[in-house]
């Protein structure tokens, strides 16, 4: 998988969200986006990431930017997820990953001497226009919003 650069075009994509309802790439145009994938709704990492996430909304809603994790969790486990944490931002369902492989999310891990193929923790910071601004592979769960206001701060300079 080639991973993404800021100035390449993100990845279109449609899938379900936690509610049932298909979210396009395409419907955020106009608006910046924060797009990150995850390997599994309400484990440990996973859940202080989106909920470090969740807590920075207004900041990110006050600088025009959405946000969505995309993992392979179904649409029924996802909600669970968002309700159980307030979540309240949008879920999405890549069940066979394709999603995460033309974001260069998906990859070789390795966990207690094992070599697996996974989602491999990342982020991307998606302009009004579709342009990758930033991309972060292998990112720690939170350092998703410091480094994302980072890149909106520079941004702003």
């Amino acid at each position: 998988m080639k991973n993404l650069n800021p100035g390449d075009s993100a990845p279109l994509f449609a899938l379900i969200d936690q509610s049932g309802g298909e979210v396009s790439l395409s419907e955020f145009e106009g608006r910046k986006l924060l797009v990150y994938f995850y390997p599994k709704a309400d484990t440990s990492g996973c859940t202080k990431q989106a909920c470090s996430i969740r807590d920075a909304e207004p900041d990110f809603s006050d600088l025009g930017v959405a946000a969505i994790g995309i993992s392979p969790d179904k649409p029924a486990k996802l909600k669970k997820f968002d309700e159980k944490h307030g979540l309240g931002f949008i879920l999405l369902s890549d069940p066979d990953s394709e999603v995460a492989k033309a974001y260069g999310a998906w990859g070789e891990k390795k966990m207690y001497g094992k070599t697996y193929e996974g989602i491999i923790r990342s982020s991307f910071l998606i302009d009004e226009s579709g342009k990758i601004i930033e991309a972060w592979y292998k990112i720690k769960p939170l350092d998703t919003v410091p480094k994302a206001r980072k890149a909106l701060d520079q941004l702003r300079a």
